[in-house]
């Protein structure tokens, strides 16, 4: 029997427990619109807001305002006093254990003893056979019902469409009532299982959802096998971005709803806290604790760093509650063998990519080119061939000799027309570190610094835990997971600004200190380079396995969410980035 044809058993709900917290009806009218949009928010606890959200909040914005409370059912029907006046009270909360719902009414209406609830929509009333969409028909049916259950008399509901200012009557008949019933029970079915629902095909209802870019209903399709291409994620610009404060003994506080950073060198600046994705401080950079607490309850992290550019830690908010991709990732995390499966593609990419860097960016001989792509190449081979983490180790070791070794060959020296190398400030020839002796190293670890720092905070907002990885060890303070994940963007981010900043004159050699202890980039240095990087983030890009453009920030939330979702057993395996 084909799968489309095979029978399907439906199971009630288990039965609710004093523990089962109750539904909110909203969320089995997202059920009804969408199974997996509701699991989404309502089991994983994820949200996004979008134009049309921030509309709809505004059309509420009056009848989220509390005013009289109802009057109690038997006042309603036996107080003479009552009688042909009519009632209207707003913001009204009801729940009830047995229907297993809770909801805020904007409008309850009382009048010749009968209460009515009427629901508030943004847009126009849609032209259905039955007045409304069955989706807000079982929002306000679950209303009515809630009314039933605290003693009033309910005949109908209504909703009030705001564009059109047009009111519709919904009966409350036995339809609705087992319609709106069964949807609460399919939707704590569903729940109760961990069984998040398939995403919809090709559906129009996905390009303007304000999970989409969570979803990724076409991505996740495509990976499983999907012949239709995916459309491109329709996202606004990058409106937030990262604040990032270098000015030593700048003290940043709060001031309304912004940020005021006091500087002795450029004075004062207010940055809206709207505008802000998170904030980096960088060396001896004081916060009041008022504004680390407006920032923590906004959920914008805010992550410290040494004056050179050391990732200390991450101060931010509740966090996410999504418990499933953390239950998820610490189950694979101690599974050996799947461990080594994951890091094996991870070395693999990463390998791949320094390769793609080398091919791209190559200065020097033909000969010597083609050298280091062969021994890269082959080392790619051999890490999809290591048995043990250890041997894994051992060839990504090789890997990283042969790469910066070669690395000198992708770098323009300044000053040096003829390729004499005299003047040779960013002369590389080996990977160093903790401290970095040379100009170059000290970029490449700052760059990688700056790169984790965005991991470990995307990695946070989709749910993980960015301590607990699987290709590096877990280590007190290292975020194992931000490094596993950054391990294919290391040259293609991170050795990418290094090489344009060097290329263009963009950073010069002025722009560094070099003493016993190490080198490092001055103030002046290190700002434009945190410039360059972040500009690269911003850059966009082809992805390589879906095809549209996207850029490099945007890139990092996705892979983390496609890899969210291989944990969660979504998807057969997780896509490592690996630009053509």
């Amino acid at each position: 029997m084909p799968p489309d044809d095979q029978l399907e058993l439906h199971l009630p709900a288990p039965p609710a427990s004093g523990e089962a917290p109750l539904i909110p009806a909203r969320m089995v009218n997202e059920f009804v619109y969408c199974q997996r949009l509701a699991y989404l928010m309502w089991a994983q606890g994820e949200w996004a807001e979008t134009g049309d959200t921030a509309e709809g909040h505004r059309v509420h914005s009056r009848v989220d305002k509390p005013n009289a409370p109802l009057p109690a059912p038997q006042a309603l029907e036996t107080d003479e006093t009552l009688a042909g006046e009519k009632i209207v009270s707003r913001s009204l909360t009801l729940s009830s254990a047995m229907l297993g719902v809770v909801a805020k009414l904007d409008i309850a209406e009382a009048e010749d003893g009968a209460v009515t609830p009427v629901d508030y929509k943004r847009g126009k009333r849609p032209h259905v056979a039955q007045g409304a969409y069955e989706p807000e028909r079982i929002q306000i049916g679950l209303q009515a019902l809630l009314l039933e259950e605290h003693g009033y008399r309910v005949e109908e509901g209504a909703i009030y469409y705001a564009e059109s200012r047009e009111r519709m009557r919904i009966p409350l008949d036995e339809t609705l009532r087992t319609a709106a019933r069964t949807a609460v029970s399919e939707l704590r079915l569903t729940v109760s299982q961990s069984r998040i629902p398939p995403p919809l095909r090709d559906s129009p209802k996905c390009p303007r959802c304000a999970l989409v870019t969570v979803c990724l209903p076409d991505e996740i399709r495509s990976l499983a096998g999907s012949s239709l291409a995916p459309r491109t994620i329709a996202v606004p610009p990058d409106e937030a971005l990262p604040l990032i404060v270098q000015s030593q003994r700048a003290r940043i506080g709060k001031d309304g709803d912004t940020l005021k950073i006091d500087d002795e060198e450029r004075g004062e600046t207010q940055v809206r806290f709207i505008d802000i994705s998170d904030v980096a401080l960088f060396g001896n950079v004081s916060i009041t604790t008022p504004a680390l607490a407006a920032l923590l309850e906004r959920e914008i992290p805010v992550t410290f760093h040494s004056h050179g550019g050391w990732f200390r830690g991450v101060a931010h908010g509740i966090g996410h509650r999504n418990v499933e991709i953390r239950t998820a990732q610490y189950r694979m995390s101690f599974d050996a063998a799947a461990c080594l499966r994951f890091a094996k593609e991870l070395v693999a990419a990463k390998i791949a990519n320094q390769r793609t860097i080398l091919r791209r960016n190559w200065r020097g001989s033909p000969e010597e080119r083609q050298a280091a792509l062969d021994r890269l190449a082959a080392a790619r081979k051999s890490a999809d061939g290591a048995t043990t983490p250890a041997e894994l180790l051992g060839v990504e070791g090789d890997a990283a000799s042969v790469y910066f070794r070669a690395f000198a060959g992708v770098l323009k020296l300044p000053n040096d027309k003829q390729g004499t190398g005299e003047l040779a400030p960013f002369r590389f020839e080996a990977r160093n570190r903790r401290p970095p002796t040379d100009p170059v190293n000290a970029m490449l670890s700052l760059a990688y610094a700056m790169l984790t720092r965005h991991l470990t905070i995307t990695l946070a907002s989709v749910g993980f835990d960015p301590y607990r990885g699987f290709f590096h060890a877990p280590r007190y303070g290292r975020p194992a997971l931000a490094l596993d994940l950054m391990e294919p963007f290391r040259a293609i981010i991170a050795d990418s600004v290094v090489l344009s900043a060097v290329n263009t004159g963009e950073v010069g050699p002025n722009d560094f200190v070099v003493a016993v202890t190490g080198t490092a980039l001055t103030q002046a240095g290190r700002r434009r380079f945190v410039e360059a990087f972040e500009r690269r983030l911003s850059q966009e890009t082809t992805h390589p396995v879906f095809g549209y453009q996207v850029s490099m920030r945007r890139m990092l939330i996705v892979q983390a969410r496609l890899l969210s979702r291989f944990l969660l057993g979504e998807l057969p395996s997780y896509p490592h980035y690996l630009p053509r």
